[in-house]
């Protein structure tokens, strides 16, 4: 994780388990363009696995999209603090979820196993680009506004939630979230392009 603020302002770059979760969930079941934002698939890619026979007596696919659609809009609305507890082996919060509790029940540990690598992955990222000076930009996208702007900043929070993507993009979501590919900082002109606009809005 990676802090940066100033008086009244905070910008946090982190990833998300759960989030990290929901995805593999969605590429194994082949839910493509699922979701508010509807992001890229995961790379390197995860190979779908049929999941029809799970799901055929509970609403089959559909049901499945429309569950899990719910559980990913409760996890990227994080304000709610509402997300369902993932309690393994039986997931009875998402009893009122059957297609989804059977995929978890079927998928859980690949999942898990999954999240914690790019966990790993992205602790070791963080550590690179902390020692390059990489996250220094994000504090002078918003002392640059200031001077534009002849003022201090507003007071506001942004979190990046940084996800291993197959597209170097960005999601934003109000009021104060962007959902971003964990490499998008590589590449500065790209990731600047997605973040400045959401930092000057917030400033």
């Amino acid at each position: 994780m990676h802090h940066t603020g100033g008086p009244g302002w905070r910008i946090t770059m982190d990833t998300s388990g759960p989030m990290l979760l929901a995805l593999y969930i969605r590429d194994v079941t082949g839910l493509a363009g699922a979701g508010n934002p509807a992001l890229c698939h995961v790379a390197p890619a995860i190979r779908p696995a049929d999941h029809h026979q799970l799901t055929a007596h509970v609403g089959g696919t559909d049901a499945l999209r429309s569950q899990w659609e719910k559980w990913w809009g409760t996890l990227v609305d994080n304000r709610t603090g509402r997300q369902p507890e993932l309690a393994p082996p039986s997931f009875p919060a998402f009893a009122p979820m059957p297609a989804l509790q059977r995929v978890l029940q079927a998928h859980f540990g690949s999942a898990l196993t999954w999240a914690r690598e790019q966990q790993s992955q992205y602790s070791l990222l963080s550590a690179r680009r902390e020692n390059l000076g990489s996250p220094k930009i994000l504090a002078e996208l918003v002392q640059n506004r200031e001077m534009e702007l002849g003022r201090n900043a507003r007071d506001f929070t942004l979190s990046i939630v940084e996800m291993p993507l197959c597209e170097p993009r960005a999601w934003f979501v109000e009021p104060n979230r962007l959902i971003m590919s964990q490499h998008l900082l590589d590449d500065e002109p790209v990731f600047l392009s997605f973040v400045q606009p959401v930092v000057e809005l917030l400033v």
